[in-house]
């Protein structure tokens, strides 16, 4: 039986830029979908999963990330004070648990691969969840959850994958699958960003893992991949035959965060989503397109 998935890693010292002016101060993680950020989305992810102890694999000018995650003790005094109760409440449940967040620096920008190498003494040698905040997924159970499950079954690495255009390969991390059943199938191989012409196929990774702690080992060799930087799926493809390697298709609603439509598309959804928003988010649709 697999052992259970406890601890998740999120790389979160990327810059940001493509975002500027609004991360010039502010982590691109704290932009906010709807009403909370999109690092809380993925914490949320997790704890839906069962997962509750995070690696946050930071840089230079993320300390409001750490922030968000603390325990806020005059705001919740003024709260509590002002009577505002379902704000406390909100508020307490941004905190993460004593002693189950660990905040490490990513000095340099060498990649993926390299940030999450950045975390291999806080994971030790266990299988961990990755999440990059950038992608935004709605469903239930969540992605995360489907992936913690299929692990379970299957024991080793799980990635979760989706089809893009064949022309958008080379955005992406790229598997190569067979024997396909009831949205799960045995990876034979992983490419980062291939080019259209020389993809093995269409699926491409999202941004959620579970891995073997095995990654670290060759992550360790620190080797050079895909635009000169330290790749992740270089180091998953050297593991591919070595151990239960599979790819679970994910069905459910993702946004890229990462771009400014992406973004923007994920603040409608997640609006026309929520039963607290749906009504009035629709009118204001309905208002601007008639406008």
């Amino acid at each position: 039986m697999a052992l259970s998935v406890r601890k998740a890693v999120l790389p979160v010292a990327g810059l940001g830029t493509r975002f500027l002016p609004a991360t010039k101060a502010m982590p691109k993680e704290m932009l906010t979908v709807v009403d909370r950020p999109l690092i809380q989305y993925a914490v949320e992810e997790c704890l839906a999963a069962g997962v509750e102890e995070f690696v946050f694999v930071t840089g230079r000018n993320k300390g409001a990330l750490e922030d968000h995650f603390d325990t806020a003790y005059e705001l919740e005094a003024t709260l509590h004070e002002r009577g505002k109760n379902h704000e406390l409440k909100l508020t307490q449940q941004a905190t993460i648990k004593a002693g189950n967040a660990i905040f490490t620096r990513q000095q340099q920008p060498l990649g993926l691969g390299h940030a999450i190498w950045c975390a291999r003494d806080w994971v030790g040698r266990e299988p961990f969840a990755v999440l990059l905040p950038d992608e935004l997924t709605i469903d239930s159970p969540s992605c995360t959850g489907q992936l913690v499950a299929a692990h379970e079954r299957t024991g080793g690495n799980v990635v979760a994958v989706m089809e893009v255009p064949r022309e958008q390969t080379k955005s992406y991390g790229i598997a190569a699958v067979k024997d396909e059943k009831d949205s799960l199938a045995e990876v034979t191989g992983l490419v980062e960003k291939p080019n259209p012409e020389e993809s093995p196929s269409t699926l491409a990774i999202i941004g959620r893992y579970i891995l073997q702690p095995e990654v670290f080992d060759h992550l360790d060799r620190h080797e050079k991949g895909a635009g000169g930087e330290i790749q992740l799926t270089d180091a998953m493809a050297k593991m591919v035959g070595h151990c239960p390697f599979h790819a679970l298709r994910y069905r459910g609603l993702r946004y890229d965060c990462g771009s400014r439509i992406g973004f923007l598309e994920a603040n409608v959804a997640v609006a026309l989503h929520r039963a607290d928003t749906t009504g009035e988010t629709r009118a204001l649709l309905e208002r601007v397109l008639k406008a």
